[in-house]
């Protein structure tokens, strides 16, 4: 395809053929008038009654007209009109970061937080488009890599079902992790078009707690998200919880308050999007929403296809109506 050029056609110029269009239409009108002035030599016009009584009609016409129409829509399609299309991408890579910190145990979203969790990233995953390559990642304490980025969606889903619990949240050791995961798996797949395109995708329900409570410590998630930004991998977190749900530690209740205002920052450090979710259905959507900004791009697709179809029909309307009306082609 040629590049993009002129209002959305990618070869314009076919459009000159207009022109001799628009001179058959121009000799089409000059042969009708030069045989009206013929059969307006005849002097005695009774006798030009008796012999054509009846004026030819205006459905003559009918075929050239259409035959017109059918050459100008031949010629748009040759133009090659574009049209913005989803596409599925054909490269890039997302790392998906859980949280699975012991307040993922919350029952305020049923089963249980992490069980939610699980259910709609399976779903993210295995709805993803195939040229995107999956990643894994788990976080509480420390992140662990479960599965380096790639297309075997399987794999991403098996390591989803063996998450599980741990204590502590170190949210800028996750970012950091998949940062990592993103520039190795960059430099085995990059070509002369460059690193494919690289999403995080950061879903939890906390605030930080590791190295130190300070997002923005050296290793905390603000610095994490900068460096992010700097790499210009976008983070997409999901906020996932309610406030005021508590879990049982040592015999005691404890509030689990999900956390929006740090994961919204990271978020927006980042240049990625926040997203908050109180319920599995509304966590499912989000990663709906997700998996449709991630997996499509829109991109200008070549639209000639209508406009061949719509000009080869009415190229037949035009020589079936020339059959009908004047049993003849145009």
């Amino acid at each position: 395809m040629f590049p993009l050029s002129f209002h959305g056609f990618t070869t314009p110029w076919w459009f000159l053929l207009l022109v001799a269009v628009a001179a058959l239409a121009g000799g089409y009108l000059w042969v009708q008038r030069l045989r009206r002035r013929r059969v307006l030599r005849f002097s005695n016009l009774e006798l030009l009654d008796r012999v054509a009584p009846k004026r030819p009609s205006r459905l003559r016409h009918v075929p050239a007209a259409v035959l017109i129409v059918s050459l100008m829509l031949l010629t748009t399609a040759m133009a090659g009109p574009t049209a913005e299309q989803k596409v599925p991408r054909n490269r890039a890579t997302v790392m998906l970061v859980i949280d699975v910190s012991l307040s993922m145990q919350a029952t305020d979203v049923k089963p249980t937080r992490l069980d939610a969790a699980k259910a709609a990233a399976k779903s993210f995953v295995e709805n993803m488009t195939p040229g995107v390559n999956l990643g894994l990642i788990s976080f509480a304490g420390t992140a662990t890599v479960l599965a380096p980025p790639t297309t075997d969606r399987p794999s991403v889903a098996h390591a989803i079902d063996g998450l599980k619990l741990a204590q502590s949240t170190a949210t800028g050791e996750a970012i950091f992790a998949a940062l990592q995961a993103i520039d190795g798996f960059s430099q085995v797949v990059g070509g002369p078009q460059g690193p494919p395109p690289a999403r995080i995708v950061l879903m939890s329900d906390g605030k930080q707690t590791i190295p130190t409570e300070r997002p923005e410590d050296p290793r905390g998630g603000f610095t994490a998200a900068r460096q992010a930004k700097d790499k210009g991998v976008p983070i997409s977190t999901i906020s996932f919880g309610t406030i005021g749900a508590t879990i049982d530690i040592d015999g005691r209740p404890q509030r689990v308050d999900v956390d929006d205002d740090s994961l919204r920052t990271i978020a927006d450090l980042s240049g990625g999007e926040f997203y908050k979710a109180a319920t599995a259905d509304q966590l499912r959507r989000v990663y709906d929403t997700l998996g449709e900004q991630i997996g499509y791009e829109t991109k200008d697709a070549d639209a000639s296809r209508p406009w061949l179809m719509l000009g080869t029909l009415t190229a037949l309307v035009a020589a079936a109506s020339a059959l009908v009306i004047s049993q003849r082609l145009p």
